[in-house]
């Protein structure tokens, strides 16, 4: 089966502008990023069994993934909504 790309830019190429800008500019956002992107080589890890995990370990990773994914995606949108309101 062949492994998704959970890129963040594959995920939300709409803001691939705004990820740049913001992990340039927001050293909160850059540290959820790099938490999103760790996460993400983890879990392809155990999708391409390049390490033995039991399958509620991946299931656990890919909601910490989801959650951060939406925290980031919330993320950008504030930070786009407060770039028009200034």
């Amino acid at each position: 089966m062949p492994i998704e790309d959970h890129n963040l830019l594959n995920e939300f190429p709409e803001f691939k502008d705004d990820i740049h800008q913001l992990k340039i500019d927001d050293a909160h956002f850059k540290r959820l990023y790099d938490e999103y992107n760790h996460l993400t080589k983890e879990v392809e890890k155990m999708e391409q069994e390049l390490t033995p995990t039991p399958t509620m370990e991946e299931e656990k990773l890919k909601k910490q993934r989801l959650q951060l994914k939406d925290t980031i995606q919330g993320y950008i949108k504030a930070s786009k909504l407060a770039a028009e309101k200034a």
